[in-house]
């Protein structure tokens, strides 16, 4: 049997889409609820997302995780992170992303 480079190039697509769509469907499930939103600074903010990383600065090392619906007083907000206190397991200041709060 004799394959050709077209047969070749339609499988190749087909398991481009496959991973595209499964991609798609992961996104989906891990993405925050609709209601997540920006934190205030002076508020003490329920983190909504599923679990969220505390770090010592933007990007810095990771020192703890928040998980719904532990709670973190934001003190000031730059560049899409907060920075303030965690509660919970971790009980100190650090910084997290913003956006994943309810």
């Amino acid at each position: 049997m004799v394959r050709t480079r077209r047969g070749r190039g339609r499988r190749a697509r087909r398991a481009v889409l496959a991973g595209a769509t499964a991609v798609v469907v992961w996104l989906a499930l891990a993405a925050p609820p609709a209601q997540a939103a920006n934190g205030t600074p002076g508020e003490r903010e329920t983190v909504c997302a599923q679990s969220l990383f505390v770090r010592t600065e933007p990007l810095g090392a990771w020192m703890g995780t928040l998980y719904h619906p532990q709670t973190f007083l934001v003190e000031r907000v730059s560049g899409g992170w907060a920075y303030g206190f965690a509660y919970g397991d971790i009980n100190r200041r650090g910084w997290v992303q913003d956006g994943w709060f309810c």
